[in-house]
């Protein structure tokens, strides 16, 4: 049986040089997401959200090879994180962070599996949080950046993203800022962490 990377099939997406700008068009892509607010380090729903969307995940790859005889590698986790001022994310205010963890599905999960998936995962994890779905989200035009380092060292990443490339690309932010952790920071020491940094763009 075939096995499906999707960091291999959207290799522009998920494979990207170290410390470079990059534009690129995302297409529509469907995710698992949870949403909540607060910082990650400390709040109980943040990793609450990721245990489910770990557990739905997994589960949702096993009904598929089983079911429908199609496998693949469960992508890695991606986060949406936005504030109410954007000074909160170039000082690391991560209390005023508000976020929406996901994880992208394959284009041939139906709403009906994911239902039976999250069924299934709630018979471990008792209730379900009440943002937990699955949904299309399309970005389309953004940078991206693939940053090494702690996830507190990306504040001079992003101060040169906003205040430099993008004025001088002819460029403005539309969406939310996106990281897609690429590493396991359980088993990756802080200062090898790989995470893609994006963020949605219009030109001016």
């Amino acid at each position: 049986m075939e096995k499906t990377d999707f960091k291999k099939a959207l290799k522009a997406l998920y494979q990207l040089p170290a410390g470079q700008f990059s534009i690129v068009e995302v297409p529509r892509l469907t995710f698992a997401m949870v949403d909540g607010k607060g910082d990650p380090n400390v709040a109980p729903e943040y990793a609450n959200a990721v245990q489910w969307l770990f557990s739905v995940s997994y589960t949702l790859k096993f009904m598929s090879k089983k079911e429908l005889a199609r496998d693949y590698t469960v992508p890695p986790l991606e986060g949406l994180w936005w504030a109410e001022d954007m000074s909160a994310f170039l000082n690391r205010d991560k209390a005023a962070w508000s976020w929406t963890m996901m994880i992208l599905q394959p284009d041939w999960i139906t709403p009906a599996m994911f239902q039976a998936a999250a069924n299934k995962a709630g018979q471990k994890l008792g209730s379900a949080p009440a943002s937990l779905r699955l949904e299309e989200y399309q970005e389309g035009l953004s940078v991206q950046i693939l940053h090494v380092g702690s996830y507190d060292d990306e504040g001079p990443v992003l101060r040169r993203l906003h205040e430099e490339y993008l004025p001088e690309s002819g460029l403005a932010e539309t969406g939310h800022h996106h990281e897609i952790y690429l590493s396991d920071p359980r088993r990756v020491a802080p200062e090898k962490l790989k995470t893609i940094l994006r963020q949605p763009v219009r030109r001016l």
